[in-house]
């Protein structure tokens, strides 16, 4: 079974195949997403890399998090899933009254 790890801190410049280098250092990589602005479409200096193999997920955990890559300290983990927060709470018609 696959594992999905986050990737952090990566430096703008960073590219899928520098990653794809990266972590086939340790295994199989799946697949490469890295997340960029909507607007902008910028890196946002994260990303996110799923191993082939939750061992080959820990192995990379363990070589590169705190591993300095460009010049900036890498955070790696498991991704976890995505939470939907429900929107920020402020929904239309709250309950008042014009009167």
């Amino acid at each position: 079974m696959s594992m999905k790890l986050y990737v952090g801190n990566l430096a703008f410049q960073t590219t899928d195949e520098d990653l794809q280098s990266l972590f086939s250092q340790v295994g199989t990589v799946e697949s490469i997403s890295l997340v960029t602005d909507r607007e902008t479409g910028r890196p946002r200096g994260f990303g996110f890399v799923e191993m082939g193999s939750r061992e080959e997920g820990e192995a990379a955990i363990s070589k590169f998090n705190g591993t300095e890559v460009a010049g900036r300290s890498l955070t790696v983990n498991e991704a976890k899933p995505r939470e939907n927060s429900g929107g920020s709470g402020r929904g239309f018609g709250g309950g008042r009254s014009r009167y």
